[in-house]
């Protein structure tokens, strides 16, 4: 099969960590891969950032990124991009009509977008994964979103009229339900993580005395490391590693003055972005990984701690709903409340049996059910569902015998 993967502003050739490059990367770049394991040939169609890049760049075996000239050549602003959009769509449609794909996969809300248009004009199936919605984000962030203002009309319109959306928790479900989204054009495959990379057996650091806390993740307030600083004045003696971000970024300042404002900022360690292969080593090293932001899609950082045995300490929101099992793997906890987060941490970190016991629990629920591989074939039954339903045949038996959905 021949799939097209379109992530406008989130390449997988991209350094993860940047105000716009985090899980939607790592997601296209891991399920890229996986597919083409099984034998299908990926192309991911991401906007040109730099006059130097070119056309094509191989990937991973079976996958090729392909640079669409959509506006200047130069690094923008996701929220940005919106009046290029008709640009890339019509470069996707110019492509498609010489050498149509057998489906293709859009990413967030603009490249639904682009490939809407793009699929209108080639007949091309199509199926949606959000990564996250507009409705949500202006929710919990207000005055503070910076996304344009036709993006919550623009995902209704998408989640319409894409042959399927691909959601990546049931918490998403129920929020599409919302935006009166048919629940017969909704499947769920969530995210996955790599068990050969985030694995408890390997190498850790030493970050310093003390049980270690680490919150990772890029530098924004609404990953919530905000509450975790202010949480630390009830778990003495543990230390709060944050990685992700840059030195000169705003949000870094704002939390390293809240440490102070809080009288902890002699057990706040600040590491500034890791590199992805660098993450697991970093995730194995901490007792508890802490990851309660105010809302989030799905949430990879804990999945892929659980895979490394290392218990987790969670908001109750999104997909952490689905991935973290409270008194199994981890706990849940309301987001923006340090004292009851306190509370968890502290509980826990008294606790060592229960901690090693979450830690097993938790590789073995990752190991088990949230395997790129076996996302994909999840993805792949999807898309047979959305080709079937087309009245065409997506040569799956062929591609890959022995392939299940399960």
């Amino acid at each position: 099969m021949k799939i097209a993967m379109v992530s406008e502003h989130a390449s997988p050739l991209a350094t993860v960590g940047g105000a716009d490059a985090g899980g939607q990367n790592v997601h296209v770049a891991a399920l890229s891969r996986a597919l083409a394991a099984r034998g299908h040939e990926v192309t991911v169609y991401t906007r040109r950032e730099d006059p130097g890049q070119p056309d094509e760049v191989p990937f991973a075996p079976g996958v090729t990124v392909s640079h669409v000239p959509a506006g200047p050549a130069v690094t923008m602003a996701k929220d940005d991009l919106l009046p290029w959009i008709p640009d890339f769509s019509r470069w996707l449609a110019q492509r498609w009509h010489a050498d149509p794909p057998d489906i293709a996969h859009s990413h967030f809300w603009m490249s639904g977008l682009a490939t809407l248009a793009a699929t209108r004009d080639t007949a091309v199936p199509m199926a949606h994964t959000f990564h996250a919605l507009g409705m949500v984000k202006r929710r919990h962030q207000g005055q503070a979103d910076t996304s344009p203002r036709e993006r919550i009309e623009t995902e209704a319109l998408v989640a319409r009229q894409a042959d399927m959306v691909i959601a990546t928790c049931a918490d998403e479900v129920a929020e599409l339900g919302r935006m009166r989204m048919p629940g017969n054009s909704v499947s769920i495959v969530p995210c996955g993580v790599d068990p050969d990379a985030f694995t408890p057996a390997g190498p850790k650091l030493d970050l310093g005395p003390g049980p270690i806390l680490l919150a990772i993740g890029r530098a924004v307030p609404r990953k919530g490391v905000e509450t975790t600083i202010r949480a630390l004045r009830h778990v003495p003696e543990a230390t709060l590693v944050i990685a992700g971000g840059s030195p000169d970024e705003p949000e870094l300042a704002r939390l390293a003055r809240i440490a102070g404002m809080y009288g902890v900022a002699d057990r706040v360690r600040f590491l500034g972005r890791v590199a992805r292969e660098d993450v697991p080593t970093l995730m194995r090293s901490a007792d508890l990984v802490v990851s309660v932001p105010w809302y989030e899609p799905f949430g990879i950082v804990p999945l892929e701690a659980m895979a490394c045995g290392v218990p987790v300490v969670a908001s109750a929101v999104g997909g952490h709903l689905d991935t973290v099992v409270p008194g199994r793997t981890g706990l849940l906890v309301p987001p923006r409340k340090a004292a009851v987060l306190g509370r968890a941490l502290r509980g826990l970190l008294a606790d060592p049996a229960l901690l090693t016991s979450y830690g097993i629990a938790a590789a073995e629920r990752a190991r088990s059910r949230y395997t790129w591989d076996r996302v994909a074939a999840r993805t792949l039954a999807v898309y047979t569902d959305v080709l079937t339903s087309r009245g065409r045949s997506s040569g799956l038996t062929r591609a890959c015998p022995g392939t299940d959905a399960a």
